[in-house]
């Protein structure tokens, strides 16, 4: 086999050794290297092919570390992580006690800020221009990399905005592909369109020159060539900078330039030929989100008052089956989650009935927008929040495991977590039949645990829990769809212990908990979402309130960051698996 360039790379400083016409082969070095590993590792693959020869550029060019370098969201930031002395380790990407998929302060001192959730680059690396101008470090660099859906948010504007009026250091390098997860959309998106083939428009009407940023581009990310001579020149210029660069997602593998959406994240794929590798065939669950897609169609078709709405994530909600049957009545708003709150706000004022479907660790974003404009107006939204629990090698960035705490605090919100698709269905069908109050409906990514899921409609009565198994000492009460690690720990039990499916955290069942706690002596309470703020905390509140001393013990996500593995593995860390609850009641009995 003949030696590859990479082979010899481990860091910039072997980087910088090579000569500048060298470059080419490494990238297609490269190229192979992240084929060969994402095909078998899996993990996310055509964001990362879009940028290796600006990451090689700016590694080549830059003095990194010293230089800062920071890459919005992290999906593209595989070869980044390649050249700064994690290529001997790649093969643990997004595993338990591997690397992580996003760049992570503490793994590397080559990942200038942790990242993972979008359009907070800009923001970051002024804030450290600003800091280097203060401390005297004036030579210094500072570089932002950032998609062209991502800088459609506000975030990002508000950095722009601010940079503009200062004479920080800062270079902003817009990596164009006209998409993010889902094709990129909005009026700056048909703008970016325009300007690549309108010269005079970057020249004379260009947005950019307008926010006091030297702009230059957009010129081909792919020719390294060019990214070089412009990057040189780039370094010589103080002050804000902005290059526009157009890159293609998936350079280099041709499934992955043609479905762009399918190869974000492929799954397991034939290195050689870039076709996926087949599932074998078995009559198994949907997604949770196939179900709510599919669900929210079902009750449209009916209920012409029905709206869906998204930031970016119409394949990873699965409204695109909304989109493909009402375009009318379904609205991806971008990358844009305080304006979908507030869109779906002012649609309620109007009688309309806006299904606003977001992951629940990206609502986050929008925590203002859910008090202000929806909780505190009493707006009948019905939140969608895909991704709740832990939801695996993505990691801490993105685990939907606060929300319950989060929301547990909001005046008039109702929250509910559906233990299974069922129930599910039958939350939407309620909540469309026209409540008084907004609600948040929470549930877990990957498969539901129902063959015969699409069943007939029935209304839920808000507020109530319900008895999945009567016992004699112990109840165990769960809330969503860990329900299935309860049923399975106590199946062994017999008649002894009780399970308890909560259903609501606000508002909680009373009568039910009432009952509970005159019944059992000992409780205990598990959920997904971490154990401060929760479903446990509500009961304990519970349980001082009305001067119960029964036991309870509380399982849940514990009171730290939890980073990458599977489901299962992290269910097993924060002992929320059948074994570590069944040691739990064995401890109690």
């Amino acid at each position: 086999m003949m030696a590859k360039l990479l082979d010899n790379i481990h860091n910039p400083q072997d980087l910088r050794k090579l000569n500048s016409s060298q470059l080419p082969e490494l990238a297609k070095d490269l190229r192979d290297f992240i084929i060969d590993i994402v095909a078998t590792k899996e993990g996310h693959l055509g964001a990362s092919l879009g940028v290796i020869e600006l990451t090689i550029a700016l590694h080549y060019l830059f003095d990194t570390p010293n230089d800062l370098l920071v890459w919005d969201v992290g999906h593209q930031a595989y070869v980044h992580k390649i050249l700064t002395e994690r290529k001997g380790v790649f093969h643990t990407n997004r595993r338990l006690n591997g690397i992580s998929g996003f760049p992570k302060r503490s793994e590397s001192v080559y990942d200038a800020f942790g990242v993972g959730h979008s359009s907070t680059s800009i923001s970051a690396v002024l804030g450290m221009a600003i800091a280097s101008k203060l401390k005297g470090e004036t030579e210094k660099q500072h570089i932002a990399v950032i998609g062209d859906a991502s800088i459609a948010s506000g975030m990002a504007f508000e950095a722009l905005n601010h940079a503009g009026v200062t004479d920080a250091n800062v270079l902003v390098i817009l990596n164009d592909n006209a998409i993010g997860i889902d094709p990129a959309v909005g009026a700056l998106k048909e703008y970016l369109t325009k300007v690549k083939s309108d010269k005079r428009l970057a020249a004379q009407n260009n947005i950019i020159k307008a926010l006091n940023f030297k702009y230059s581009g957009p010129i081909d990310g792919h020719n390294l060539e060019e990214l070089l001579s412009e990057l040189r020149r780039l370094k010589k210029v103080k002050g804000p900078k902005f290059l526009h660069i157009t890159t293609t997602k998936g350079k280099g593998l041709q499934q992955a330039e043609e479905d762009q959406v399918k190869y974000h994240a492929p799954g397991k794929f034939d290195s050689k030929t870039g076709e996926l590798i087949p599932k074998e065939p078995k009559v198994e669950p949907i997604k949770y989100q196939d179900v709510f897609g599919k669900t929210l169609v079902e009750l449209a078709s009916k209920n012409n008052k029905i709206v869906g709405i998204t930031p970016a994530m119409l394949t990873g909600s699965s409204l695109k089956f909304m989109l493909d049957k009402f375009p009318n009545r379904t609205f991806d708003v971008g990358i844009a989650e305080q304006h979908a709150v507030t869109l779906a706000a002012g649609m309620a004022t109007q009688a309309l009935i806006p299904f606003c479907n977001i992951y629940s660790t990206f609502l986050q974003r929008a925590y203002d927008q859910v008090i202000h404009d929806v909780a505190l107006q009493n707006l009948p939204v019905v939140f969608c929040l895909d991704r709740a629990g832990l939801v695996g090698e993505d990691g801490a960035t993105h685990h939907g495991v606060y929300d319950l705490a989060y929301l547990n605090c909001i005046p008039n919100l109702l929250i509910f977590a559906p233990r299974n698709e069922v129930e599910l269905r039958n939350i939407m069908y309620t909540a469309q039949l026209g409540l008084k109050k907004p609600i948040a409906i929470r549930y877990p990514r990957g498969k539901g645990v129902l063959i015969d899921w699409k069943q007939q409609f029935s209304k839920i009565e808000i507020g109530t829990g319900v008895c999945l198994k009567e016992g004699k000492t112990i109840a165990v009460l769960s809330i969503g769809s860990i329900s299935k690690n309860v049923t399975k720990a106590i199946d062994s039990q017999k008649k002894q212990i009780a399970h308890y499916d909560m259903r609501f955290l606000r508002p909680l069942d009373k009568k039910l908990l009432h009952t509970i706690f005159a019944t059992y002596s000992r409780i205990i309470t598990v959920e997904d979402g971490t154990i401060k703020g929760g479903l446990g905390s509500s009961i304990l509140e519970f349980a001082s309130t009305y001067n119960y001393k029964n036991d309870v013990s509380i399982l849940g996500v514990p009171d730290e960051f939890i980073h990458q593995g599977t489901v299962d593995e992290l269910h097993k860390i924060a002992k929320i698996d059948s074994a570590s609850i069944l040691q739990e009641i064995k401890k109690l009995q």
